[in-house]
């Protein structure tokens, strides 16, 4: 009978056991909505209940540092226009914070600078009746410059936040070489799965994600001692060059538009072999545009990999962004593979 008891169990432990090895997780799936207004389309809405989301981490405001008043500004703060949608899903309101703030910041602003973060959070959740709210997250790109001033301001907002869990965001980097970036005064880290790549270099074939350009960051992720969410690309981007010098992002364009225009395609580069305007854009001739995707395949070898060096049980696994022009390129079941693999 022992010998039963014991293979019994050990039959469960190895069902409880994914393809990598880990016991199963337990995922709760999540949008990012980065947009300044919030108004859910029919389409996005048929998305988000076909994947049963529940929980939406919302950009609320971005806070800037104006060169003119030498102090740190609110920027593109969130318009409700639908809130009755709004309200039906559990929010994390979220801050974007230039690191440019933060290392202008001085330290007699540190306090000051948390103080009006919270209260205008507390006002737009209170003109838009967002109760209750569980957790706020805090979005910065921090380096080893700013890293001091920035985990205090953090621990300054939690401090204020009285209630709500405080998160921040985890870039690759900051894993790669903790040593120098530090761990934030946080409850729990988003572990941002894009925007890896150099940007700015001609020679990068896709910034936004690669997976063997990955694995240069993760080795370290199984002993980060913040508990870790995790959030993976949903969008494309074309990154311009002229005279071989990066000039800038264009979003939200259709790169058909290159393949009927005057120019040449080497892969995912496209030539514009004569000044053209294109959708509201002027080209010059000679051009660069380097047309970079969250393509599924990709994004899906990148699960399994975060998930086979993830220690956390319990997560939450977030598509950046939720966007219907973007949202059109996926199936539902090509999203749940995504969430699947993290189990």
């Amino acid at each position: 009978m022992r010998l039963i008891v014991s293979l019994l169990a050990t039959i469960l432990f190895v069902c409880s056991c994914n393809e990598n090895g880990n016991r199963h997780r337990t995922v709760q799936p999540a949008f990012y909505y980065w947009k300044s207004n919030f108004s859910l389309s029919a389409f996005e809405n048929q998305k988000i209940d076909s994947l049963q989301i529940k929980k939406l981490y919302v950009k609320f405001f971005d806070i800037g540092w104006s060169m003119f008043s030498h102090q740190p500004m609110p920027i593109a703060q969130l318009r409700v226009a639908d809130k009755k949608s709004l309200r039906r899903f559990d929010v994390i309101p979220t801050v974007f914070i230039t690191n440019e703030c933060i290392y202008n910041l001085r330290e007699e602003q540190v306090q000051l600078l948390a103080g009006e973060i919270v209260l205008l959070l507390n006002g737009m959740f209170a003109v838009n009746d967002i109760r209750p709210v569980r957790e706020v997250q805090i979005d910065c790109d921090w380096t080893a410059q700013t890293r001091e001033r920035y985990f205090k301001l953090l621990v300054a907002i939690k401090s204020m936040l009285n209630g709500p869990k405080l998160s921040a965001t985890i870039r690759l980097h900051q894993v790669k070489y903790v040593d120098k970036t530090g761990i934030p005064p946080v409850d729990r880290g988003m572990l941002m799965c894009y925007n890896m790549g150099n940007l700015t270099n001609r020679a990068t074939r896709n910034s936004i994600i690669e997976v063997e350009e990955m694995k240069k960051y993760t080795a370290g992720l199984n002993s980060y001692p913040l508990a870790l969410d995790v959030a993976f690309p949903m969008f494309e981007w074309c990154v311009l060059f002229r005279n071989n010098n990066f000039k800038g992002l264009i979003e939200n364009f259709d790169v058909a538009q290159l393949q009927a225009s005057f120019s040449t395609k080497d892969k995912n580069i496209f030539t514009l072999q004569k000044d053209t305007l294109l959708a509201g854009y002027q080209f010059k001739k000679g051009d660069l545009l380097r047309y970079e995707a969250s393509n599924i395949e990709t994004v899906q070898d990148a699960a399994k990999e975060i998930s086979r060096e993830l220690k956390t049980d319990t997560l939450r696994v977030s598509l950046y962004h939720l966007d219907s022009i973007t949202l059109k390129k996926y199936s539902v079941y090509e999203m749940e593979t995504i969430f699947n693999g993290m189990r």
